[in-house]
């Protein structure tokens, strides 16, 4: 059985070095593999569970590139499908600022990841994951977002079943149509999760305690809004945590989120309550800010556990 089976978005990323510059200034980058349902694998798989990417990349050497590092990582590719003549995206961020880089994509009409259709993988995998995790920018573009919403009536919100709001303004039409897609999906999520400007997106709120009240409206088990420097917010419909942040000393902000998410079906597959979760999961997104890419930072049990005052 997979722990974790996240869907959708693979990219290379190229990270800029300079802080401070943005992508009209001079730089130089350091690659790596991003698109934030890959990195979220990385990072389950880094903690020790068996994760797994549904995605697909192109035949090329960037393919390849991805295929190999994910490998490295311990992540399942047995999902990660090769399109012919397809190109694998690619992705710049430019710490400008630091703390929310500026990301330009360049992934094509019909990018191989917006491809993937429901016959791709096994129903007694999807029915079996521990952990379902849908990004919300998977449910934007092509046969993956049908894929993935049928994926989801399937599980019947058993399990867990994971809407990760990430929001990408460039993959969507309208702001109007990213919040149809995202309420018809929070519709068969057990838990959501997002940043505030994601969760104004989804459910026409940033303010923390509202947009929690509404996700769990809508019949989601837990809600957590992410609150950046602030720390994060976990909610259920008998009680809500707010979790305080970790002071670090920030290098690049872009992989929190990830790595949060990561951290986050950690705790779940190991039925930890959910202030322990919370903790746990923001130490993750605090730990990657001080490093520059994302993927090949995600941090491992015994970092966590030292950053929290543990003996690893």
């Amino acid at each position: 059985m997979v722990d974790v089976l996240s869907v959708g978005r693979v990219s290379v990323d190229l990270y800029a070095r300079e802080s401070g510059a943005g992508f009209e200034d001079q730089q130089t980058f350091t690659k790596s593999v991003g698109g934030s349902p890959t990195n979220v694998a990385v990072a389950a798989a880094r903690l020790g569970l068996h994760a797994a990417i549904a995605t697909k990349v192109g035949d090329d050497g960037f393919g390849q590139y991805v295929r190999n590092r994910l490998a490295d990582w311990n992540v399942d590719t047995a999902y990660v499908g090769v399109q012919p003549g397809g190109q694998t995206p690619l992705a710049l961020a430019a710490l400008d600022p630091p703390e929310t880089p500026r990301v330009a994509f360049y992934r094509g009409p019909a990018a191989p990841d917006t491809t993937i259709t429901a016959d791709d993988i096994p129903a007694d995998v999807i029915d079996a994951a521990g952990v379902l995790w849908v990004s919300q920018g998977t449910l934007a573009q092509g046969t993956t977002a049908d894929a993935c919403l049928a994926w989801m009536r399937q599980r019947g919100r058993s399990g867990h079943t994971i809407l990760d709001l990430d929001y990408r303004p460039a993959l969507w039409p309208s702001e109007e149509a990213a919040r149809a897609k995202a309420q018809e999906a929070i519709a068969l999520s057990t838990a959501v999760v997002g940043n505030r400007e994601e969760c104004s997106v989804a459910v026409g709120t940033d303010d923390p305690d509202a947009a929690a009240d509404a996700l769990l409206a809508a019949g989601v088990s837990l809600a957590i809004v992410k609150l950046g420097a602030e720390g994060a917010l976990l909610a259920t419909s008998d009680d809500r945590w707010r979790i305080a942040p970790t002071p670090i000393d920030l290098v690049c902000g872009l992989g929190a989120g990830d790595a949060f998410g990561g951290a986050l079906c950690h705790g779940l597959i190991h039925g930890w309550d959910v202030p322990r979760i919370g903790e746990f999961a923001n130490a993750a997104g605090a730990l990657v800010s001080t490093r520059l890419t994302c993927a090949d930072e995600m941090p491992t049990v015994a970092e966590l556990t030292t950053m929290l005052g543990g003996t690893p």
